[in-house]
This record gives C-alpha cells, sequence and structure tokens, in this order.
C-alpha cells in the first residue's frame, strides 16, 4: 500500500479531512479569487457592458466545466475505489482513459463551439449592446478549451489518490498566473476582453503542462502506460453514470443561466445582466471552500467506501456536513451585512450598486442551508451510486429553479427572479434531507454489523 492509501485507510478522519481539504479549499479560493479579480479589472477599466459581456460567456464555460467535471469526478470515484480494494491495474487504465476522453472532447467542443458561436451567445441572452464583448471574449476561450478541460478532469483524478497539495498548487498555478497577466493584457497592451481571455488560455495551458510532467514523472502512485489510453467500455460506462451527476448540475447551471438572462434582460436590462454577473461570481468565491471540503472529503469516502470501513465513512460525513453549514452560515452573514461594499469594488455606478444590494439579500436568504446540499450530493458521487447522486444534483435547477423563475416573476416582476433562489435551496435541501437521511441508515447499519 502507497502512503496515500495508508493515510487514507488509518489516519484519523478528522486530521485527514484537514490534511486534504485545506489545500482544496486554499486552491479552490484562489481559484474563484481570479474570477473576482477578472470581473473588477473588466468592471474598472471597461464598464458595465464589459461585465455583462464575461457574464454572458460565464455559463458557457461553465458548460465546459460540466464535461470537465463528467470525465474527472467519474474517473476519480473509479480510481479511489479501485485503490482502496488493491486494484491498482484497473486505477491505471481509468487515468488513461480519462486523458483520452479528454482530447476527444475538447476537439469536439472547439470546433462546433467555433462555428456556432454567433447563435450560442444570442441563445445565452447577449443583447446588442452585450453582443461584442462576449464574442471577443469567448473565441479565445474556446481555443483553449482542451487545456481547461485537461486541468480539471485530471485534477480530480490527482485529489483522488489523495495528494491534496499537488491539486491545490496546480489551481495556484492558474489562478496566480491569471491575476498576474490580467492587468498586463486588459491595461498595458490595451487588449480589453480578448486579454482577460488570454491571461486565462495562458494559465490554464501553464497547469495542463504542470500536470502531464507530474503524471510523466512517476510522482504519482499510479504509473502511464499507453495502452491505457485505448478506451475501454466498462470503465467509460462506469465514468459517464458517476460523472452524469456532475453533468447535469452544471449544464442545469447554464440552462438556468439562458432563461435567467433573457428573464432578466426583459424585466431589469443590461444591467440586471451585469449586476447578476458579479453576484455569481461572490457566490462562486463563498461557495469555494464547502467545495473544497466536499474535494478533501470524496477520497476518504470513496477509498473507506471500497475498503468496507463504514464506519469511517460515516465520521467522515458527519464532521463534513458541520463544517459546511458553519461556512454557508458564515457567507449568508458576510453577504447579507455589507453588499453594496462588496459590489462597489466592481464598479462605482449607483444604479448598478443599488440594483445588486436588493437582489444579493433575496438571494441568499436560504444560503446556510447551502453546505448540507453539497456534501449531500458529493457523498452519492463517492459511493458510486450514480442515481441519487443524479437526483440531486438535478433537484435545485431543473426540478425547481427552473419553474419557480418562470412563474414567480409573473407575479412579483424582478423581485420574483430573484425570490425563485431562496425557494429553490429550500426545496432542494428537503430532498437531499430525504435521500440522506435514507443513506445514512444503511451506512449505520453497515457500520455497527460484525466484522
Amino acid at each position: 500500500m502507497g502512503n496515500h492509501s495508508e493515510m487514507l485507510a488509518n489516519e484519523k478522519i478528522g486530521r485527514l479531512l484537514f490534511k486534504l481539504s485545506a489545500p482544496a479549499i486554499v486552491g479552490m479560493i484562489v481559484q474563484a479569487l481570479y474570477n473576482l479579480v477578472d470581473a473588477i479589472f473588466i468592471g474598472r477599466g471597461l464598464g458595465v457592458l464589459a461585465i455583462g459581456g464575461i457574464a454572458i460567456v460565464f455559463p458557457i464555460q461553465m458548460l465546459i466545466m460540466a464535461v470537465a467535471q463528467t470525465i474527472g469526478i467519474g474517473g476519480a470515484s473509479i480510481i479511489s475505489r479501485s485503490m482502496g480494494s488493491g486494484d491498482i491495474k484497473r486505477a491505471e487504465k481509468t487515468m488513461g482513459n480519462v486523458f483520452s476522453l479528454v482530447v476527444i472532447i475538447s476537439v469536439v467542443v472547439t470546433v462546433f463551439g467555433s462555428i456556432f458561436i454567433l447563435p450560442i451567445l444570442k441563445l445565452f441572452g447577449a443583447t446588442e449592446n452585450i453582443l461584442p464583448y462576449s464574442l471577443e471574449y469567448l473565441r479565445i476561450i474556446f481555443l483553449g478549451t482542451i487545456f481547461f478541460t485537461f486541468a480539471m478532469a485530471t485534477n480530480n483524478v490527482v485529489r483522488a489518490e489523495g495528494n491534496a497539495k499537488v491539486a491545490m498548487f496546480t489551481m495556484l498555478i492558474s489562478a496566480g498566473l491569471n491575476i498576474f497577466l490580467d492587468p498586463i493584457f486588459i491595461f498595458g497592451l490595451k487588449m480589453g476582453v480578448a486579454g482577460a481571455a488570454l491571461a486565462t488560455v495562458i494559465a490554464q495551458a501553464t497547469t495542463a503542462i504542470y500536470l502531464v510532467y507530474y503524471f510523466l514523472s512517476g510522482k504519482s502512485e499510479m504509473r502511464f502506460h499507453s495502452k491505457d489510453l485505448k478506451l475501454n467500455r466498462d470503465i467509460l460506462k462506469e465514468t459517464f453514470a458517476i460523472g452524469a451527476a456532475a453533468f447535469f448540475r452544471q449544464v442545469a447551471g447554464s440552462i438556468m443561466a439562458v432563461i435567467l438572462n433573457n428573464l432578466l434582460v426583459f424585466y431589469g436590462g443590461d444591467i440586471s445582466i451585469a449586476v447578476f454577473g458579479v453576484i455569481n461570481r461572490l457566490l462562486m468565491f463563498t461557495f469555494m471552500p464547502m467545495f473544497g471540503i466536499v474535494q478533501g472529503l470524496q477520497p476518504i469516502v470513496g477509498f473507506n467506501y471500497g475498503a468496507k470501513q463504514f464506519r469511517r465513512v460515516k465520521e467522515a460525513i458527519d464532521l463534513s456536513i458541520l463544517i459546511t453549514t458553519i461556512m454557508s452560515t458564515l457567507g449568508f452573514l458576510i453577504l447579507m451585512s455589507s453588499p453594496h461594499v462588496l459590489l462597489g469594488i466592481f464598479n462605482k455606478d449607483m444604479n448598478f450598486i443599488n440594483h445588486g444590494k436588493h437582489a444579493i439579500r433575496i438571494i441568499v436568504l436560504a444560503f446556510p442551508l447551502i453546505g448540507f446540499q453539497i456534501v449531500g450530493a458529493s457523498m452519492f458521487q463517492a459511493i458510486g451510486k450514480a442515481v441519487p447522486s443524479l437526483i440531486l444534483s438535478m433537484s435545485r435547477q431543473i426540478l425547481f429553479f427552473i419553474p419557480l423563475v418562470l412563474i414567480l416573476p409573473l407575479f412579483f416582476q424582478l423581485n420574483g427572479v430573484w425570490l425563485a433562489f431562496p425557494a429553490a435551496d429550500i426545496l432542494s435541501f428537503l430532498i437531499t434531507l430525504i435521500l440522506f437521511a435514507r443513506e445514512m441508515k444503511i451506512q449505520k447499519i453497515r457500520a455497527f454489523s460484525p466484522g
């Protein structure tokens, strides 16, 4: 058993969760910070319409992220469980299949995205004033699809074998380089939103190169074999089944964005798109520490579930729920108390700030419930239960948010759009609670059964 496997199997859960989550939290916060910094540079230098332009592109980037997460999370779950059961060959075969999938799908996304870029942007709600900014930004982002997809997918693989520090370092490379290059390209070279996109692509390419070095240099517990690049039907089927939850969660977010952007244009105009573009980044920043916790949780749960150590599985889940609930409550308090200060960092336009302040205070009403939802969905992914994971991933955006955001504005206009967020969070919390309680009952029986 390698060092990382030994750690996952035997180290005290509290210390282990901290050891795996802390690097992930740092990496995720820095990653979210570069999204914020991107918007700040663009908002300060190019104005509210430019913020709206990148806000339109953001859900398209989420679709690319959905592909990467499908491959990465699905593959990582197989790898964690395979290593837990001592099947290193299957883990290595899965890693090779992850590499092949990334290349194939990235090429398809780049080609078709570049060909249909205008209708895609219009579908996602780009108005006549916002379209030039979105078009300039997205053209460059599409060209860097393979770097982004590879970095995100294989980062999950690194984390699956318990090497959280390397996973953190890859995110630090990307975010740090992006933050450094943004002002140079946007202001120094006067490239505008194209400069922001180019900084993003260069940063992601650098990260991808480092990850290739990591896997080929023998630093990973798994060894790369060219024969493992040949796609395996069973591994593909399981990867997509488990990763489908992450895929539909991200796709649901993009579908939600299409509907949301078009409703915002109708009820509030360009300013509302810019407002939500900034709020979305602030929300992601508060989500990231919670995502860091569950990224540390997943290899613990996956490995110990594969090793039939069910007491350790339950202990890790309980601790993660406590920590993420504290985090989501703190996020709620910060966003409720200081929205005007946060919005003013991006742009000083008082119309923008007043619109945003009102929207934030409605959107985050049920925010303390978010931590439990995130842990619940991630637990089902980690133990390889695709159906409940898929249900939980779809519940908030597809089952609840989309119907609510279509109905509530009919009665409350723009406020109805914002009210759909806490209403969907409450309903999603309830369905997560039901599925989670049933699974925990099973885990408790296994944890305390003889042997």
